[in-house]
């Protein structure tokens, strides 16, 4: 495979790697202080307050509702990242705060990003900010696309890796909803972890009511035509469209539906009919996580034995859509807090 470590080494705002449930958790000092003090530090005016153990921060970059840094954890010494997020003035965010950290912390999965640690206030109500620690990789496929061109060795690493990991997601019947590069994390090893799962759903039709209809699912040339298209009848094979965009995407170093566009015509005529089964209209034939892992493409990654699956489908207990702010944030914290009892004595 051609070098990948010439690429930036800078990761994804709101996404980063990780190994899963690990290290010990951590409680961060109460309340957001006005200034660094001795365990905190400032990154473009934020403070972020997760010393002594994470220190020497660099910013990475930021999102909607959160800025990642990098940092020296002082327990590994390793650098790592940390999310800071601070979702609690609006129920959107807090939605997929939640979301994202309940499923992240029940899924174990190579191809699947991880959070190795989870910071935030003692109490409740000085809760402001959660800081979600997780293993820096340096770059994402977005990124890797604006400077090179990639081999074919590469693409079918990259798309093996990428339906490996969505196998996983899609055994414990969870829609991931927003795959694309920049949501696709890369280490100068080439290895792939799928990132940001706050848009992920449940695959279940008693889910399926107009708030899953309304929210914002997918960027636009990554979206499935049901979506568009307004349909009820959402299914795993919403992701699969998506796969299959990033699959043209990575074979001709642009994307294959921007804005109103459609179709290109592809020179790679190995993928094309991979392509075309993962872009057929109709989601009922629409091939399957299972069934374009085992496709002739991949013939040379293929390996049933070495391609976990869940241990049991992943639920949420109640319906996280009609809960106000004020409850998500209780839930947040009970769930961080059950991360950290759980692994600070451990």
């Amino acid at each position: 495979m051609a070098d990948s470590s010439s690429t930036a080494a800078v990761g994804a705002a709101g996404s980063n790697s990780a190994a899963a449930a690990g290290a010990a958790g951590t409680v961060a000092q109460d309340g957001a202080p006005a200034a660094a003090g001795p365990k905190a530090e400032s990154v473009k005016g934020q403070i972020f307050d997760v010393g002594p153990r994470y220190t020497n921060l660099s910013y990475i970059g930021e999102g909607a509702y959160g800025m990642v840094c990098s940092a020296m954890d002082n327990v590994t010494s390793q650098r790592v990242a940390i999310k800071k997020i601070s979702p609690f003035e609006h129920q959107t965010y807090c939605q997929r705060t939640l979301r994202e950290i309940k499923i992240l912390l029940r899924f174990h999965h190579e191809n699947i990003i991880g959070i190795n640690d989870i910071l935030r206030a003692r109490h409740l109500d000085n809760m402001r900010d959660v800081y979600i620690v997780q293993t820096l990789m340096e770059t994402d496929l977005y990124k890797l696309l604006k400077t090179q061109r990639l081999s074919n060795d590469h693409v079918c690493y990259f798309l093996y890796q990428i339906l490996r990991g969505l196998k996983y997601i899609h055994s414990a019947n969870v829609l991931h909803r927003d795959l694309k590069p920049s949501n696709l994390l890369i280490n100068t090893t080439c290895d792939l972890k799928i990132c940001d799962f706050g848009l992920a759903r449940i695959a279940d039709p008693e889910h399926d009511h107009t708030g899953f209809l309304t929210e914002y699912v997918a960027t636009r040339w990554y979206r499935a035509p049901e979506i568009m298209l307004n349909s009820k009848g959402y299914s795993k094979s919403i992701d699969i469209w998506s796969v299959g965009c990033i699959l043209a995407e990575m074979l001709s170093n642009r994307p294959i539906f921007p804005g109103k566009h459609y179709l290109d015509q592809l020179n790679h005529i190995l993928a094309l009919d991979l392509l075309g089964r993962m872009l057929t209209f109709n989601p009922v034939k629409r091939i399957s996580v299972e069934e374009a892992l085992a496709h002739p493409y991949l013939e040379q990654y293929y390996d049933p034995t070495d391609e976990p699956v869940a241990e049991e489908p992943f639920t949420f207990s109640m319906e996280l859509d009609d809960l106000p702010k004020e409850k998500l944030k209780e839930l947040i914290y009970e769930e961080t807090a059950r991360f950290q009892e759980t692994y600070q004595g451990s």
